[in-house]
């Protein structure tokens, strides 16, 4: 059983010291500012969510959509904070505004690793790892572990990555969060090479801890008190991750169809069923609303609300479950309205995710983030017969070589210097990557 006076560790990673709680600003708080003001996050704004190379500036990017989800992360942590405080903390410092600072700053963070060009830039890294020309030669010298980081690559892992070491502190903590905010980010708290996850586990669909981490979690982990499942590098997850994991879900289910109809490919009548059905019946100033886009928006608006209140509810009646680590799916799966999820999801499947205009600009982003992988790769390999005494490093080679910060250390890890192309490409904006692509190409 995991115990709450553990999993709230204001014990910041890359410092020896805790934080103390204070009720004006708390650790957690502080975590939740120092994600905002860090360049990775700024990146966010021009990375896609679900419409890639933005055909409109209304629809949301992976900023906006981070932002909402802290949001509606906020109120879960602090419905949740106020039951685990009665149940579990009555007289301690901690208030439920604590837990909304940490489920908010994690939620704020969620995304902080994906790459340009949404799911599909992850798809085309493993791709190119897996399968790609010459993916013999990139597995020489790599464990079959580390390989797999890559040719699994999940932005999840990489967003530890860059919290924990590629942000302000490099090397040295990173962004020196809370204990407690890196454990409830964590929603996949297991290594790529993990055997047999646990049937039923949510937080075993992906892998959340590189090769490179693994030491780093292993002692957040311990601080925490997580359960550990099993002999390999597979915990349970920190409780609180749930909240996370169920304010993206709400976010996107949501607010996709909402996006899909203000894009026009959505129909209205389509769109304000799924969202009545949600809320059960029509709300009752629902009449006042004329215009139709502010009609969904209001609609939109009362499923988020009505969602948080439900998933609160069983997150209260599943708490000792998910403590002892025996909670089986994500908190969505028991809600009433889980049928209504799947309608939503292969609507947006059929009509957004595969319209042409999406599937388009994929084939551009698979065709940039090739060319710059395929180019990073060489001019790495180069580097390293130079390095060694092989032939002097062509030109090209040379220049590329300047735009990784660890470029020139020699000698140098092949594991190591792999990870430093995935660093690169997956930390560019969707904007950048096709400067990038362009000027590789000669297009001035």
């Amino acid at each position: 059983m995991m115990d709450w006076t553990r999993l709230l560790s204001t014990r910041r990673f890359g410092q020896d010291h805790k934080d103390p709680v204070i009720a004006s600003r708390s650790p957690f708080h502080k975590d939740q500012d120092r994600i905002v003001f860090s360049s990775a996050f700024r990146r966010l704004q021009d990375k896609t969510q679900v419409h890639t190379l933005a055909e409109s500036d209304y629809v949301r990017t992976r900023l906006t959509h981070s932002m909402e989800v802290a949001s509606v992360g906020r109120s879960l942590g602090a419905n949740a904070g106020q039951v685990i405080i009665d149940r579990h903390l009555k007289g301690s410092d901690y208030n439920p505004a604590d837990f909304g600072h940490i489920v908010s700053a994690a939620c704020l963070a969620h995304d902080i690793g994906n790459p340009p060009f949404g799911h599909f830039g992850e798809e085309i890294i493993r791709h190119w790892f897996a399968k790609g020309k010459g993916a013999e030669g990139r597995a020489e010298g790599l464990t079959p572990a580390q390989m797999r980081d890559f040719e699994l690559f999940e932005g999840n892992a990489q967003g530890f990555r860059v919290l924990t070491k590629l942000q302000n502190w490099r090397n040295s903590g990173g962004l020196r969060l809370t204990y407690a905010t890196l454990g409830t980010f964590m929603k996949y708290p297991r290594v790529s090479s993990v055997s047999a996850p646990a049937p039923g586990d949510s937080g075993a669909k992906k892998f959340g801890v590189m090769q490179s981490e693994l030491d780093a979690f292993r002692e957040i982990a311990a601080e925490l008190g997580l359960l550990k499942r099993g002999t390999e590098d597979y915990w349970c997850r920190h409780p609180l991750s749930y909240l996370v994991e169920a304010a993206d879900d709400i976010c996107y289910s949501i607010v996709d169809i909402e996006d899909g109809y203000k894009l026009g490919r959505l129909a209205y009548d389509e769109t304000e069923d799924i969202m009545i059905r949600i809320l059960g019946s029509p709300p009752k100033r629902y009449h006042e609303v004329d215009d139709p886009t502010e009609r969904i928006s209001y609609l939109r608006a009362k499923c988020i609300g009505r969602l948080i209140g439900e998933v609160s509810d069983i997150f209260r009646d599943n708490e000792a479950a998910i403590l002892a680590g025996n909670f089986k799916g994500d908190l969505l799966d028991h809600s009433r309205r889980v049928k209504i999820f799947a309608e939503i999801h292969a609507l947006c499947r059929r009509e957004i995710y595969q319209h042409p205009e999406r599937i388009r600009a994929e084939l551009s982003g698979a065709e940039i983030l090739t060319t710059l992988l395929d180019a990073f790769y060489e001019a790495n390999l180069d580097w390293e017969i130079a390095a060694t005494g092989g032939c002097p490093i062509p030109p090209r080679s040379a220049v590329l070589m300047t735009l990784f910060p660890d470029g020139k250390a020699t000698p140098r890890d092949k594991y190591a210097w792999l990870l430093g192309i995935t660093d690169f490409v997956s930390g560019m904006t969707d904007s950048f990557a096709l400067r990038q692509f362009r000027e590789m190409r000669g297009i001035v």
